[in-house]
């Protein structure tokens, strides 16, 4: 992009839900650690480089707002940007993040609406934490910012902005995917959302599929304001600003992962794994423990596979790691106990001696475990399903260094868009089509899962999270928009071709 085409931008203004730093008391005081995560790693140098601020809450009681300032201002100091932090109250995350976040915009936008809990307190806390955002922002802006706000927990932030008379450009990126009008309408406060959308200069999703919803979504519901097509983007024009609608696929820091993955300390775990399962393929799950991963089915169809195709049995093991989440509500913990269950009744119908089909891990793995496994399972079975993106495919791929993995992955999963030519696409309720995949994985010949694998890492590689942050930014600040390359939507065959036609 030529300077000429660039609007002027001094800073970078980050502002997400939490802080891209972790804290924790140690004798008293409170130490920080940077966090993980592909946005934290991306990010970094591009508000080092461009001069930056990051905001958002620090995971800690407002109670404790000095003593984070203080440890805020030592973090900035070693991280290169300044980190500034949006006191919340237990009543506030109580109703806007565990309330309003997770208990409607999540099920809702996964299309799980029947898990939605409409509480108007909820909605009513959510533009509270929304506008207290928004007052922080102000008071750390500066001329020639450019602000860039994450996920659903703060889709009301730009609106809060023009409330308070500035117009500054902000770009939003939602994270998860956006549902489809008939599903969004069910929203009580859906016209108040889509006009705080387009409160932002450019709107940023996963996959076709989300942009192609939200678009629809406009077009049912806010007619006033027309769409139009143009360079890959669509353009909404309203009173006040043309609003730009793009698709910018997330992604991992590839070189990274090859680089750990390589690493002794991961070969010495991927050694260790598969010396105490001998003369198996391992399958891989490893997901948070939400809802939206598909963890029953998957494990239904893994007990169908070993009970259809009897040469599987002593000869495959699913290791299937689970991190807990939210196991203080009522829905995770009955989510953790059915998936328990299954574990216990697949493994009490197939355990044989030297053989136990499935194990079964409930606990954060660490960063060396978690690479091991990448390294050395032969399967990935990856079948949420819902998923805005899942970078855990991405990193499986990035870490199969040796070529020999084959993915199995949710046609429900956002990274299907791009992935899908070279994985197995599985509908992860088809307890017996991903049965099959197994089974089909299983006996894939060593070339042709060498090709796959080559095929998934070059893309992996080629589309990483450096270009989704370029490619955004770039967007951001053109004043023309050229022809802009996208990745292709992943259509299911049977929903013929002119599927999503009238977008």
């Amino acid at each position: 992009m030529h300077d000429s085409e660039r609007t002027h931008l001094e800073r970078l203004m980050i502002v997400s839900n939490r802080l891209p730093v972790v804290f924790q008391r140690e004798d008293d005081r409170l130490t920080w650690r940077s966090g993980s995560g592909g946005l934290v790693t991306a990010l970094a140098p591009v508000l080092r480089d461009r001069g930056g601020l990051w905001i958002g809450w620090s995971g800690l009681p407002s109670s404790d707002q000095d003593e984070v300032d203080d440890a805020l201002s030592e973090s900035s100091a070693a991280t290169g940007y300044e980190l500034k932090a949006v006191p919340l109250t237990e009543e506030e995350l109580e109703l806007y993040y565990h309330g309003f976040a997770n208990e409607v915009l999540w099920p809702l936008f996964h299309d799980l609406q029947s898990h939605c809990n409409f509480q108007p307190e909820y909605w009513h806390s959510y533009l509270q934490v929304n506008r207290k955002f928004a007052m922080h922002i102000k008071r750390q802006l500066q001329a020639g910012d450019y602000i860039w706000v994450h996920d659903y927990h703060l889709m009301n932030v730009a609106a809060e902005l023009r409330e308070l008379e500035l117009d500054t450009p902000v770009g939003f990126f939602l994270h998860i995917p956006f549902p489809p009008p008939d599903i969004f309408v069910k929203l009580p406060w859906r016209f108040h959302i889509l006009r705080a959308l387009l409160s932002y200069d450019l709107v940023g999703f996963q996959t076709m599929r989300d942009k192609r919803n939200f678009v629809q979504c406009l077009r049912m519901l806010m007619k006033e304001y027309p769409v139009r097509s143009t360079g890959g983007f669509h353009i909404c024009s309203t009173e006040v600003r043309d609003v730009r609608i793009g698709v910018f696929p997330i992604s991992i820091d590839y070189h990274d992962f090859e680089r750990r993955a390589r690493h002794k300390d991961v070969s010495e775990a991927a050694w260790y794994i598969h010396e105490h399962l001998q003369q198996q393929q391992i399958v891989l799950g490893i997901d948070r423990l939400d809802y939206t991963k598909g963890i029953p089915y998957r494990l239904k169809a893994f007990r169908n596979a070993l009970r259809r195709f009897p040469e599987l049995q002593e000869s495959m093991t699913l290791v299937q790691v689970v991190v807990p989440s939210r196991t203080d509500i009522a829905k995770y913990n009955a989510l953790k106990i059915e998936i328990e269950s299954l574990v216990s009744e697949i493994n009490g119908e197939f355990t044989r001696s030297g053989w136990v089909p499935i194990h079964y891990i409930f606990r954060h793995l660490t960063r060396t475990e978690l690479l091991g496994y990448y390294r050395t399972a032969e399967i990935a079975l990856i079948t949420p399903i819902k998923d805005g993106m899942n970078l855990v495919a991405k990193e499986y791929c990035a870490c199969n260094i040796e070529d020999n993995g084959v993915l199995i992955l949710s046609e429900f999963a956002g990274t299907a868009a791009q992935l899908h030519k070279h994985a197995l696409l599985v509908n992860p309720y088809d307890v017996e089509g991903v049965a099959e995949a197994l089974r089909d994985a299983f006996s894939m010949p060593y070339d042709e899962r060498a090709e796959r694998m080559r095929q998934l890492r070059s893309s992996v590689r080629r589309y990483d999270i450096y270009r989704w942050v370029e490619r955004f930014l770039e967007a951001a600040i053109s004043r023309h928009l050229a022809d802009y390359p996208v990745v292709a939507e992943y259509i299911p065959p049977d929903y013929g071709d002119d599927f999503g036609a009238s977008v």
